[in-house]
């Protein structure tokens, strides 16, 4: 399906879109990688770099110049528009940051409505549920946000529905759960998984907010990033909305001693007290669309992903 398609990638240099980017490649693509580099980095890509299919841009999605030369001297068939300010603690220290992030937006929709792209598929987040008020969390269910992040990307969804009803112009909504793998940020603005395996690494105790008792869903980004191709050719997608995940849920203590475990270290795990910001207690996505729409099932057990996520963070140390 992707032989001699040409997709970009925005914010292809980060986690998720650099495993995007290689995958969209294996598969005969065309890639066309697009990033800002403010919270990603080259090195995630540069294993690309000698692919003939593989084309590496630095700009700014908010910047409509930027992004309209790519419009403009390619002609591009499908859109995965991922770039975007993520992390908790990075989102809340600049919230003004992530609602810029709707100019991107704008401009994505806008540009691939005029040069009639094919698809494209936006990269929303379970935060779009807040607290959840009911578990599993479904796409039609009641949302809770409360954050500038989850707005931003509730407002990425209605440009998805907008542009789906009134231009036909096919796109869907994902809303990724705690997608987790190689080459995840592990610095204090990164994510859980990478953040443990890091504490680990240096000997020592991953340190767990509260009791630990908190729930999530946890995906590798193998699954993550298969899941969202299954979107190109699948209509019956279009203008939706769709939880990309496992539908398990998992405790933070629970990750934290699996991932000491795996490691075969003696380390006790540490208690810190709650932060200032509000912790959301639980996070547990029903996948009924997923399986029913994409056809999708994921393929990574936690224990098998997290292995695999150990060994790289460990030769990369």
């Amino acid at each position: 399906m992707l032989e001699q398609k040409t997709i970009l990638v925005t914010g292809g240099a980060g986690f998720i879109g650099s495993h995007l980017c290689e995958e969209l490649l294996a598969q005969g693509g065309n890639v066309i990688c697009f990033d800002n580099f403010s919270q990603s980095s080259l090195d995630n890509v540069n294993f690309l770099s000698d692919n003939p299919s593989f084309t590496l841009i630095k700009g700014d999605c908010n910047k409509r110049a930027d992004i309209e030369k790519v419009f403009q001297e390619n002609k591009i068939d499908y859109v995965f528009h991922y770039a975007a300010v993520v992390g908790v603690k990075r989102t809340q220290e600049n919230p003004l940051s992530v609602l810029e992030d709707i100019e991107g937006i704008k401009h994505i929709f806008r540009l691939s409505h005029e040069y009639k792209v094919k698809k494209v598929v936006f990269a929303s987040s379970s935060e779009v549920y807040g607290e959840p008020i009911e578990l599993p969390e479904k796409e039609d269910g009641v949302l809770n946000a409360h954050i500038p992040y989850a707005h931003v990307k509730l407002i990425g969804e209605d440009y998805v529905k907008a542009y789906w009803e009134k231009y036909h112009l096919p796109t869907v909504s994902l809303r990724f759960f705690n997608v987790y793998g190689p080459r995840q940020e592990s610095s204090d603005y990164g994510f859980v998984v990478g953040i443990f395996m890091r504490q680990v690494l240096e000997g020592k105790s991953p340190t767990v907010v509260g009791d630990g008792q908190m729930t999530r869903n946890f995906v590798y980004v193998k699954d993550n990033v298969q899941a969202a191709i299954t979107c190109l050719p699948t209509d019956q997608v279009n203008g939706e909305v769709l939880n990309i995940g496992t539908g398990d849920a998992t405790t933070i203590l629970e990750l934290a001693q699996k991932i000491v475990h795996i490691a075969g270290q003696d380390l006790k795990i540490t208690f810190i007290p709650p932060r200032n910001t509000h912790e959301i207690l639980h996070r547990q996505p029903d996948i009924t669309k997923q399986l029913e729409k994409l056809k999708y099932q994921p393929t990574f057990e936690l224990d098998e992903g997290l292995k695999v996520t150990y060994e790289s963070y460990k030769k990369s140390c």
